[in-house]
């Protein structure tokens, strides 16, 4: 019997795997990204601990594969508003690239916090997630260009200007999503605003803010307005 792209049996080991990662972030929702167990998950799905294993190797395929789908999702999702903004002023398209980070993250808490934090202990992420956590950055390169100079962040424009001039991978990146922008600026830029959104979200994810009278999305807001006045954006026409 073939067994190609869209044969039966091909068509059976996807559905499997989906429910396979359905389940693992049901698990992560429960208890964490530490609590994930291919064996619970065998359990919950009526199949023996070895019959998971013809889908995911080790635990650690599992969360790798998890994490890669997470960066895909969201980059689609940043680069899809970068697209639908691409002739709005620099500041508004901040907002905007912002907010899709901060709704995805939301709309998918468990995947997110595969991506923001420590999956589990001894866990190493292989070389390909960090392409796939730039490719979520890359669409702020650009609009983080038409910022101005910032004297105050000179120390780390200089540290990331030097890791651009050494690192092949990262030249590429930059020039890539902001060809005519000095790489120290821009690489300052992205680490700034991911520092921001990261801890915004993460705490909001965390239901850090119960209580406190505001909404996530209103520190967001107000945190993003002012990573775009210390970064130098101008002014969109209703500011």
């Amino acid at each position: 019997m073939p067994v190609g792209k869209d044969s039966p049996r091909q068509r059976y080991r996807h559905h499997v795997r989906t429910e396979i990662k359905q389940a693992a972030l049901r698990q992560i929702g429960e208890g964490g990204p530490a609590s994930l167990s291919l064996n619970a998950i065998a359990r919950e799905l009526g199949v023996t601990g070895p019959a998971l294993y013809k889908y995911f190797v080790s635990r650690d395929a599992l969360l790798t594969e998890l994490i890669l789908e997470g960066y895909d999702s969201v980059a689609a999702a940043v680069r899809a508003e970068a697209a639908r903004t691409a002739e709005k002023p620099a500041r508004e398209r901040l907002h905007a690239l912002a907010g899709v980070y901060r709704q995805w993250a939301v709309d998918s808490p468990h995947l997110y916090q595969l991506l923001a934090g420590s999956p589990s202990p001894g866990y190493e992420a292989p070389a390909e997630t960090i392409d796939s956590a730039r490719a979520v950055l890359g669409p702020f390169l650009s609009v983080l260009a038409q910022g101005s100079a910032r004297p105050a962040a000179g120390a780390l424009e200089a540290e990331l200007r030097a890791w651009a001039e050494s690192t092949p991978a990262v030249a590429d990146w930059v020039r890539e999503n902001a060809p005519d922008a000095d790489p120290g600026r821009v690489l300052a830029g992205s680490v700034v605003v991911w520092s921001r959104m990261h801890g915004v979200v993460s705490l909001e994810i965390q239901g850090q803010f119960g209580g406190m009278g505001h909404r996530g999305s209103t520190l967001f807001t107000s945190e993003i307005d002012a990573l775009a006045d210390a970064m130098g954006l101008p002014p969109g026409p209703k500011d």
